[in-house]
């Protein structure tokens, strides 16, 4: 059996920064977080690559310091109230390959001192986006509510994600699926443990999460009019 890519060290280090974010630490200890956190994190994503693509061919796994698969350690604090300037979980997202950003669609791991989980789906897609996924729960239901709640998917996932209070403009307030429609983020939560992580079949459960959300990205990609 492969080894296992994450490591408890890999924990320790999240827990530390979490204890001690600021910059001077950091900079003392960014050759634990290279050792620890990001070599582990590229070796992941270098052994999803091919799983990945058996489960769909067009998103992709890719293992760069910049611009890849890993998210940055570093946390964008211009307009934010908490001005911590680092990250304190791992964030890896599997984005489809007309995606250029978070928005698209992905498939989503993450891993923190608190919680272990994968993600599907599409986070805040923009408006046009979010349009035509709306717009294709009207035209049909059947295969949004065929998605929503397929077996495997819910035993797996719960649906997450900010919603409006009011039907979107355009929208009749009485469809009978009127909740959904007010969805303004459409992913889906799968929770793990820190066990999992450091198990070295942590790759295969992703890959069984991803593939148990198999129709619910379907129907999403199918919506935005991209390859799945």
């Amino acid at each position: 059996m492969t080894d296992a890519c994450f490591t408890a060290q890999t924990l320790d280090f999240l827990r530390d920064l979490s204890a001690n974010n600021n910059r001077d630490w950091f900079n003392e200890n960014k050759p634990v977080y290279e050792n620890d956190v990001r070599q582990p994190a590229m070796l992941f994503i270098e052994r999803m690559a091919p799983r990945l693509a058996e489960i769909s061919p067009y998103f992709r796994a890719i293992a760069k310091k910049s611009g890849g698969s890993l998210m940055r350690v570093y946390r964008d604090t211009r307009f934010a109230r908490d001005k911590t300037p680092y990250k304190t979980n791992i964030g890896i997202q599997f984005r489809h390959e007309q995606g250029r950003d978070v928005h698209a669609p992905g498939y989503y791991v993450h891993i923190d001192p608190g919680s272990v989980f994968v993600g599907v789906g599409m986070w805040r897609p923009d408006s046009h986006a979010l349009g035509k996924i709306r717009d294709y729960i009207v035209e049909d239901g059947q295969a949004w509510v065929a998605a929503r709640d397929d077996s495997q998917f819910q035993a797996c996932f719960d649906l997450s994600g900010e919603t409006l209070k009011r039907a979107p403009r355009g929208y009749s307030p009485d469809h009978p699926l009127i909740e959904d429609l007010k969805r303004k983020d459409f992913i889906a939560i799968s929770e793990l443990n820190h066990e999992d992580v450091l198990d070295p079949g942590f790759i295969d459960t992703v890959c069984q999460r991803f593939q148990a959300a198999d129709t619910y990205m379907q129907f999403l990609c199918k919506a935005i009019d991209v390859r799945m």
